[in-house]
């Protein structure tokens, strides 16, 4: 027979203690729980001694993460990997470890200032941490080195997607304008054996960028620019490209890069904004909760395609063409005015 329907309540209350399950796999991130049952199942006595924690406390803690697919007991009480577990591990490729020890943190605190956030429309990060973000970041080395590994993890999948979608044949020089560790550009790079790449975002971005560049053999291709794209750009390269940076800021900063990028465009370049463009109606969307992070966090938004064309215009840009990938992002093609 087929399981009775969730009634109204009992959705509400599955959703509600959702952030119950998030800790709980923060907490075995931090702890690189994952990573100590590699070689084998474990006692939680075993793997409390390594990470000096309390045993029957861990014993909870994993009992309940292997009611949920997270972890496995055996029948000795040992824990053992799961398909779950494993993507926890820090060395595995797609690793989520940064993306649990990143919510779990920064954004859990933040995110305890939502109702804060809805009634003033500042960011729950600086009622925590007292600075915006990405200055945070740039003080604090270890969050910031947690925050890149979160990206690649989060956003790596879309840079298949964005090449496959996306024909850079004919560009000369590509500019990833706040291109972060630089992982956006040397896909590209890859994909196109003639291109040139730029990386441009703030110095010490850039500094933890250009090991990466040179370890992928793309020195002599990418030259890597420290600067600050509300002041000014690069000039005259082909394609600019701004992936998940428009969405990071409110309209008025996000007009202001969009300007620095028409000054320093070519009559024939063009700029490309992959962003994920908020849909209407009331199907499930990822991006629109997306848009609850971008308030909480840095401050900006998700923006429909009406709103994407109003912010470009006032930028003295036209949008062309918006090339939808397999990626959950879209590349909107624009042109000056």
């Amino acid at each position: 027979m087929p399981e009775p329907k969730q009634d109204a309540g009992q959705q509400i209350a599955q959703m509600l203690t959702g952030y119950w399950i998030s800790q709980s796999i923060y907490v075995a991130a931090k702890l690189e729980l994952a990573d100590r049952v590699a070689d084998g199942p474990k006692s939680p006595e075993e793997l409390a001694e390594g990470v000096g924690v309390d045993a029957r406390s861990l014993h909870r803690l994993l009992r309940a993460l292997a009611s949920v697919g997270v972890f496995v007991e055996d029948d000795q009480g040992r824990f053992d990997q799961t398909p779950a577990s494993e993507a926890l591990r820090r060395d595995v490729p797609g690793s989520k470890w940064a993306v649990a020890v990143m919510f779990g943190e920064e954004h859990y605190q933040a995110w305890g200032k939502l109702l804060d956030c809805i009634r003033t429309g500042q960011t729950g990060f600086e009622m925590v941490y007292g600075q915006p973000i990405f200055p945070y970041l740039a003080e604090n080395p270890e969050p910031a080195r947690v925050f890149d590994a979160a990206m690649t993890s989060i956003h790596g999948r879309e840079t298949d997607a964005i090449l496959d979608a996306y024909d850079l044949s004919g560009v000369d020089t590509l500019a990833d304008i706040g291109g972060g560790n630089g992982t956006m550009l040397l896909g590209a790079l890859r994909r196109y054996p003639s291109l040139k790449g730029l990386l441009f975002d703030l110095p010490g971005v850039v500094d933890r960028a250009r090991p990466a560049i040179e370890a992928a053999g793309q020195a002599g291709r990418c030259e890597a620019i420290g600067g600050d794209f509300f002041r000014s750009i690069p000039p005259g390269v082909d394609a600019y490209l701004l992936r998940h940076i428009i969405h990071d800021w409110d309209d008025d900063q996000a007009t202001l890069i969009l300007r620095n990028i028409r000054e320093a465009m070519r009559s024939d370049s063009r700029v490309l904004i992959a962003e994920a463009i908020v849909p209407r109606g009331n199907d499930p969307a990822f991006v629109k909760l997306l848009d609850l992070n971008m308030l909480v966090m840095p401050g900006g938004l998700e923006r429909t395609e009406v709103q994407y064309r109003s912010l470009l215009a006032g930028a003295g840009l036209t949008l062309d063409r918006i090339v939808p990938t397999s990626g959950g992002v879209d590349v909107i093609e624009c042109r000056p005015a």
